[in-house]
């Protein structure tokens, strides 16, 4: 990526999903979001649903935001990584910005459902919104980024070369709406543009 994408500038939520192979993924995308960023970040992968997550633990040790299992009805906050609990449905809304949780039955066999997450966050946040689908072995996701992409959104995922299980980014891309498939470790610059457009308004808010 030789240089950012004006539009990403407009992003106020990331939502990222993954399953197999997606632990190892996202605790590489963790150690690029900066400190300065402006969107909120939403994560739901696949996890064994009858056992606490280790994961806030493990991200929060590399991330430089802070990061959270996320609770129903909780208020979304810039700069701020929220995780699905196990077994649990985690979606956005926007009247006002929260996050809710569910139980409804599994979508792709899977609570989380990364369909459900990406695709109430392109309902409550339309082109303001990146969708990142990591390395996973389903479709879960696919028709989600699709909905994120009708939204006038940004979609994304990770290179299935540099993918664990390379099955579920595969399946986002044969469908011809994805706009960065980059290795994980390869979005430092995607990110960056979300920490700039944050200084930039905090420069204009302190000139005026």
């Amino acid at each position: 990526m030789s240089r950012p994408d004006v539009a990403l500038e407009n992003i106020r939520l990331l939502a990222i999903g993954g399953s197999a192979g997606g632990v190892e993924a996202l605790l590489k995308l963790a150690a690029l979001l900066p400190a300065g960023c402006a969107a909120s970040v939403v994560v739901a992968l696949h996890l064994v649903p009858s056992r606490p997550s280790l994961l806030p633990k493990l991200l929060a040790e590399c991330c430089a935001l802070p990061v959270r299992e996320a609770e129903d009805k909780e208020p979304l906050l810039p700069g701020t990584v929220y995780l699905a609990p196990p077994n649990y449905h985690l979606m956005v809304d926007n009247a006002p910005p929260q996050l809710c949780l569910s139980v409804d039955p599994p979508v792709h066999f899977s609570r989380p459902s990364i369909d459900v997450l990406f695709e109430s966050c392109a309902e409550a946040f339309g082109p303001r919104v990146m969708g990142l689908l990591l390395s996973g072995a389903n479709n879960d996701g696919a028709a989600g980024l699709q909905a994120t992409a009708r939204s006038g959104g940004i979609t994304a995922v990770q290179s299935p070369a540099d993918a664990r299980v390379p099955t579920m980014p595969a399946a986002a891309l044969a469908g011809g709406f994805v706009r960065y498939a980059l290795p994980a470790a390869g979005f430092g610059p995607v990110f960056s543009v979300l920490a700039a457009h944050s200084e930039a308004r905090e420069s204009a808010c302190s000139n005026g």
